[in-house]
């Protein structure tokens, strides 16, 4: 699965920096949030998973990919905490790489071909991601990603998943994620939900998202 900022880490995992500082997604996502979102919700998910490991070398040294893919062989006493927490943090490595301080950036390359001949147009891929977002019943994310099943006519999707959840066991490698949990947008938006991702799109960081697709489809072609 692709190499996002810190997925490739092993125990002890540390809070990896941004590559931004905490004001540069303003207007769109506010300095206060990024700096909470980060270094608090974050930096716990990170702090609560080597908690999870501290008792279990056997597992210290596979990467936050490997556990997520193998929680079923965990053991029993420890794979919820680690699902959630492993979790936490692949899935807020992912969002915050994706987040760019140069706004209005499009998507180029294989990456944008993809979008094309998998929803019809950007603009129909937005549309289609704005409401799988919206509809994602409390906490959780949007995510799109390429479907390994079928890698080589190059298939993204969009999909939803609850919680701290990753796509990774159903065989779909994240591309980029939306995070939707309240504690993502609330300062800056309270209940509106929609108006937090109709600015998320002015900030993708498109060439990371490159990066992603291309080392997913590296990987889905193993």
């Amino acid at each position: 699965m692709p190499q996002t900022t810190g997925n490739e880490q092993t125990y002890p995992f540390t809070l990896q920096p941004l590559p931004y500082d905490y004001s540069a997604l303003e207007p769109n996502i506010g300095a206060e949030t990024v700096q909470i979102h980060h270094n608090h919700h974050l930096k716990t998910y990170v702090g609560n998973l080597n908690k999870n490991l501290a008792d279990y070398p056997q597992y210290q040294k596979w990467t936050l990919t490997q556990l997520l893919l193998n929680i079923p062989l965990l053991d029993p006493k420890i794979q919820t905490a680690v699902k959630n927490n492993a979790g936490g943090v692949y899935n807020h490595n992912l969002y915050f790489s994706i987040l760019s301080a140069t706004h209005g950036q499009m998507p180029s390359g294989d990456l944008s071909k993809a979008i094309n001949l998998s929803f019809n147009g950007y603009d129909n891929w937005i549309s289609l991601f704005t409401q799988a977002s919206k509809d994602v019943f409390g906490s959780g994310y949007a995510w799109l990603v390429l479907d390994c099943h079928a890698n080589r006519q190059q298939i993204l999707r969009i999909v939803t998943t609850a919680n701290q959840d990753t796509p990774l066991p159903r065989n779909l490698c994240p591309i980029l994620n939306l995070d939707v949990w309240e504690h993502a947008y609330y300062l800056d938006y309270q209940y509106r939900r929609p108006e937090y991702i109709e600015n998320w799109f002015r900030i993708i960081n498109w060439q990371q998202a490159e990066t992603n697709f291309l080392q997913c489809l590296a990987v889905c072609n193993q």
